[in-house]
């Protein structure tokens, strides 16, 4: 059984668009194997995979002790540039915001998140009165580790705050961003929307 979940960690690791999580899965993976190793008296197996781990262990420390720089970069509606990148994304757009469609005059704010000087995802939001909606909040899979949403949330309350927005709110589009909204602050409300007090 050991040596079922060892490989099944491992093919799921290799099927991890996340750096991050390819490194969690894979260390659990062979960690397993290390243990399914020795236990069978496969030295090999065993001092192989446990040299991973150690490999993984390694990599998981630099991710998380990397100072990394976030900025947001504003972005006019109808830019070539943002229309391309939605186009490009779009598969994976809409597997976490079912139906979306680009609308540039639907945007009171519009902005691309840069991590390292690199776009690692696009923020498309509309103010009504002292609320803003979130039309959508997508980062590109390689960059979905929370830390571009909490840069990025913690950077705009005090802004929103600044000019009068008191809330903000995301509709429910898919299940898969309940974790990430639940997360970053979000509650869920009655009306299937998800809600930050300002």
């Amino acid at each position: 059984m050991l040596g079922y979940i060892a490989s099944g960690l491992i093919a799921i690791s290799m099927m991890m668009s996340s750096i991050l999580k390819f490194r969690l899965i894979n260390l659990a993976g062979g960690l397993c194997f290390s243990i399914y190793g020795f236990l069978l008296g496969a030295l090999p197996v065993g001092f192989l995979n446990g040299f991973i781990v150690l490999v993984n262990l390694y990599y998981l420390w630099t991710i998380y002790r990397k100072k990394e720089i976030f900025e947001t970069l504003e972005i006019r509606p109808g830019s070539e540039y943002l229309l391309r990148f939605i186009a490009f994304h779009d598969a994976d757009i809409q597997a976490i915001c079912p139906g979306f469609a680009y609308q540039p005059d639907m945007n009171s704010m519009s902005f691309f998140i840069l991590r390292n000087m690199q776009v690692a995802g696009l923020f498309l939001a509309r103010r009504e009165g002292n609320t803003l909606t979130v039309g959508l909040d997508f980062v590109i899979p390689e960059y979905r580790d929370f830390k571009n949403g909490k840069y990025m949330y913690s950077k705009l309350v005090p802004e929103l705050q600044a000019t009068g927005i008191s809330k903000i709110t995301a509709e429910e589009t898919n299940k898969n961003n309940e974790a990430y909204f639940r997360r970053i602050g979000f509650r869920k409300d009655q009306t299937g929307y998800y809600s930050m007090d300002l």
